[in-house]
């Protein structure tokens, strides 16, 4: 049951109710820790010092940040479209892929400023073309999207270490990567870009991959709740049969929004391979695409949402690492298992607090309306 049909207000539905599922999160993760013999408060300090606490802290958490708001755009949009995309692993692996070898064969050849467009595009093809054989599958072959896109998240890791062990290893090294990008394929660095205008930066791997995440989520807005696009691929989401007998073919919107998720998980490819790495690497993903689903979840399937469960993901990441180094007996393994119980209550348990809220809601409206009526009586 959606928190629709227990009629929550957007706002309760998208700001309220995340909040307070994180609040449980919090209290349960806060036990766990007093049950390592460490101090909750000690470690809630530590994680928002290393995560939003210095320059580099904050370059690093919303360098985080940026990967999974790209992930998860990508769950939402094909949740949105009545599918459950959790090959967002193997799409980026794709996008990656598709920067790599676009990066070096033209690399050495054209400007940054023809280059990187032409990286983006190639990163959302990647992906795209990735994500479209399991939505084929399922709309003409029967073939569930959940079975086929987990199977491409392992194809997609072969694929990705056949060509750098076969053809894309330099020769003679024994790393399994590529030879480094050209300077022009290099997506620009923050704190590189804030040297040539005098302004003192640290270092970090953020780069201008943020402004592209922002702009999907403008996107993904617009193409969702604004265009007409956007309404019939909803519409097939919220009901296949009726949408055909309006006239909608579901078959090709499953296409199209497994084509559209899977480009926006291709986009993680700019931001790791052409921001960070400078070259395709073994395991340049690292479970974002899974975490992905988790940031969809929180964030209510709607950009907004999801840009703020982004920048918690962010934090936790690298106030995670903080806290492994700086509180004693706080193991990188208990980083992991306070990550999970967030993700546990505030994801995965969403909606077991919406009965509640809604049932607040209802009051709440029942004796506003109440008094108006009586307002209007002595009146």
């Amino acid at each position: 049951m959606s928190s629709q049909a227990l009629q929550m207000p957007r706002w309760m539905d998208l700001v309220l109710l995340p909040l307070w599922n994180l609040l449980i999160a919090l209290l349960v993760a806060g036990g766990v820790v007093l049950l390592i013999g460490a101090s909750p408060l000690q470690a809630l300090t530590v994680l928002l010092e290393g995560a939003l606490g210095s320059a580099r802290g904050l370059g690093y958490t919303l360098y985080y940040t940026t990967t999974f708001i790209f992930t998860g755009l990508a769950v939402a949009v094909a949740f949105h479209g009545g599918l459950f995309n959790i090959g967002g692993e193997g799409q980026a692996t794709l996008g990656g892929i598709g920067v790599a070898l676009l990066s070096l064969w033209l690399g050495p050849k054209l400007p940054a400023v023809i280059m990187l467009p032409l990286a983006i595009l190639a990163a959302a093809a990647f992906g795209m073309l990735w994500a479209a054989v399991p939505g084929y599958l399922q709309a003409w072959r029967g073939s569930h999207v959940v079975i086929t896109t987990i199977m491409f998240n392992f194809l997609a890791a072969s694929l990705n270490g056949y060509l750098l062990v076969n053809w894309l290893r330099p020769s003679g090294s024994m790393s399994v990567e590529s030879s480094d990008f050209a300077p022009s394929a290099r997506m620009p660095a923050l704190h590189e870009l804030a040297a040539r205008f005098g302004w003192e930066l640290p270092s970090s791997p953020l780069n201008l991959s943020i402004v592209l995440a922002v702009l999907a989520c403008v996107f993904v807005w617009w193409f969702l709740w604004r265009s007409r696009a956007g309404y019939v691929l909803r519409a097939v989401g919220a009901n296949a049969n009726a949408a055909h007998y309006a006239g909608i073919r579901p078959r090709w919107q499953v296409l199209a929004a497994m084509g559209l998720s899977g480009a926006l998980a291709g986009l993680v490819g700019i931001n790791e391979i052409a921001g960070v790495q400078g070259k395709l690497t073994l395991d340049f993903v690292a479970g974002a695409g899974f975490t992905g689903i988790a940031v969809a979840l929180m964030g209510r399937n709607h950009p907004v949402g999801i840009v703020l469960a982004s920048l918690l993901f962010g934090v936790l990441y690298q106030g995670g690492v903080e806290v492994s180094f700086e509180v004693p007996g706080f193991s990188r393994e208990m980083v992991v298992t306070v990550q999970g119980l967030i993700v546990l209550f505030a994801g995965a348990m969403a909606m077991v607090s919406a009965p509640m809220f809604a049932r607040l809601y209802t009051m709440l409206t029942r004796r506003a309306r109440s008094a108006a009526v009586e307002g209007t009586t002595h009146g």
